[in-house]
């Protein structure tokens, strides 16, 4: 087989950011490392790309056999190269990230490498570079949410305001006007009151609302108006 001459070995990994949303807060699901270096260390799902897979195979491969999750849609995220970034062998990483309903997928994990959830404001110490990596998927998903209603892949079919607002102020690490959220939030047009309630937070309850998905596509800007300083987010 044909090689090319005077070329070192570089290795190819992907590495998946697999955040969920449990009502309340952020969580980031990790495992604990198999091998060494940095063995039961906390980790994001990684593994190799093999001679005969591309990225994205590898990828809903690797995912599956470390925690049992499978028919995820994945998002490439971004290529981190830093020739030191792994102490063993120069690796090339390829990140992906996905956004789960955790009550969804919650019986499909595996406990083979412990699994586990933690919230994404209280983790705890990752291996190599895979901090950078939860970072930068984190500024991805809050340039993409103010700008699409990717977030509710992260709630039910039918959700309250509060539920609402505590997903963004978790991802934007803000704390909104909750009578000013839910005006800007309304006057989107985007949601359609239910006539039911959720008394399981309060006596008095909050009406359910759903997302009116077919004025959402003539209406895409509408998220802009309720997201604090979004330009700060319009730089993917």
């Amino acid at each position: 087989m044909m090689k090319y001459s005077g070329q070192t070995r570089v290795l190819v990994a992907v590495d998946c950011i697999i955040l969920g949303f449990d009502g309340e807060s952020y969580k980031l699901l990790l495992i604990q490392r198999g091998f060494a270096p940095e063995k039961k260390k906390w980790s994001l799902m990684g593994g190799f790309v093999q001679p005969q897979e591309g990225l994205d195979e590898a990828a809903n491969r690797i995912l599956e056999e470390l925690t049992g999750l499978k028919n995820v849609y994945l998002e490439q995220l971004h290529t981190f190269g830093s020739p030191h970034r792994d102490p063993v062998e120069r690796t090339v990483a390829v990140t992906y990230f996905a956004l789960l309903d955790i009550q969804k997928y919650e019986k499909q994990l595996s406990q083979d490498y412990h699994a586990e959830w933690f919230p994404l404001n209280d983790m705890p110490e990752l291996i190599f570079d895979h901090m950078a990596m939860v970072e930068m998927a984190k500024n991805r998903l809050r340039y993409k949410a103010a700008l699409h209603p990717l977030l509710f892949e992260l709630l039910p079919e039918k959700f309250t305001l509060p539920q609402l607002q505590a997903l963004y102020e978790g991802l934007y690490e803000a704390t909104f006007d909750k009578r000013n959220f839910n005006r800007k939030l309304l006057s989107t047009g985007l949601f359609v009151k239910q006539h039911d309630k959720d008394k399981e937070s309060s006596k008095k309850g909050a009406f359910f609302y759903k997302l009116d998905q077919s004025k959402y596509i003539n209406n895409f800007q509408a998220f802009l108006k309720f997201i604090p300083n979004p330009e700060k987010f319009l730089a993917p």
